[in-house]
């Protein structure tokens, strides 16, 4: 507890010297995220006079609250708060978890990799050494730690190459995408030879730029990147794509696969295509996990040792 408060107190530092405000969204919406492979907590909320309940979902972050603030004129923001993740739970995972996230004016994600670095470097000064500070492209990483070239080899290869080469072949997913054998590479080839210090990863492919502005070329790629600390990812930030209609296009996307996946289709968050509509400023966003942060820097091995009460108690 007294390691956290000393995180969350120098984190606050660092924002109030760079002249980034500290915003409180809500954690209840009407909306909810649409991406697959993140499962909203579904509420029923009795307000008086309305005749029935009304559904509402806890946040799994407070991105998009916070871009409308953006788009409002607020400036940089940053914001620490509770979010809520259904179906996660683990070594790193809880389903309740606190997320620092900001987002910086006139900011692309390069220069956010950079105030990531020096975020950390002050947060950690005296706890925890950065060993070292890596920059790679995720596409040299793939070829580096697992062999695969991830812009040329299909699903079926993807499937044929974690199986021959690396041993792996997980039961009841050979209809996987090919998006998702990527994925599978990433968290069991690639994660665990990242070895210690802080490690950047950018240019993902287009097809999982989630909320990331792509820029053309052959392969498209995301503006987008990932931070890992001694083995553990840590953050995800983007160039915050600010077009309405084709953030308005991979909702509607992501809702067709849930479809296909057996998921129910999730409410899109029509207040933030509106702000995005009226004009979005130039930015770029991150969020980064605070328990994953505190557990590295107490030397703890399971998110569970730095929670005051983890699920199983609270």
């Amino acid at each position: 507890m007294r390691m956290r408060a000393q995180l969350l107190a120098r984190m606050r530092d660092y924002f109030s010297r760079a002249g980034v405000l500290e915003v409180d969204t809500p954690a209840l919406s009407h909306a909810a995220v649409t991406a697959p492979q993140l499962a909203s907590f579904e509420v029923r909320c009795h307000l008086p006079g309305a005749g029935q309940d009304e559904r509402c979902y806890l946040h799994t972050s407070p991105e998009f609250p916070m871009k409308r603030l953006l788009a409002a004129g607020s400036g940089s923001i940053y914001q620490i708060s509770k979010v809520f993740r259904d179906g996660e739970a683990g070594r790193l995972h809880n389903p309740e978890f606190t997320l620092l996230e900001w987002y910086r004016g006139g900011f692309d994600h390069l220069d956010l990799m950079d105030d990531v670095e020096r975020l950390l470097r002050q947060v950690l000064a005296g706890i925890l050494p950065l060993a070292s500070v890596q920059h790679w492209t995720w596409c040299d990483l793939m070829r580096e730690f697992a062999g695969i070239d991830p812009f040329a080899a299909d699903a079926r290869q993807l499937q044929a190459l974690l199986r021959d080469r690396h041993g792996i072949e997980p039961a009841g997913l050979q209809g996987m995408d090919r998006d998702a054998w990527l994925d599978l590479a990433m968290t069991h080839v690639v994660e665990p030879r990242l070895g210690p210090g802080l490690v950047f990863v950018r240019d993902y492919p287009a097809s999982q730029a989630a909320l990331a502005r792509v820029r053309p070329g052959t392969p498209s790629l995301a503006s987008r990147f990932e931070v890992y600390l001694n083995g553990v990812e840590l953050a995800n930030g983007f160039h915050e794509l600010g077009d309405a209609a084709e953030q308005r296009y991979r909702f509607e996307a992501e809702n067709t696969r849930r479809g296909q996946d057996g998921l129910p289709r999730m409410p899109v968050d029509e207040r933030l295509l509106a702000a995005l509509a009226a004009g979005l400023p130039d930015c770029a966003g991150v969020a980064l996990g605070v328990d994953r942060l505190l557990m590295l820097a107490c030397g703890a091995t399971r998110i569970d040792a730095v929670l005051a009460f983890p699920f199983a108690t609270a």
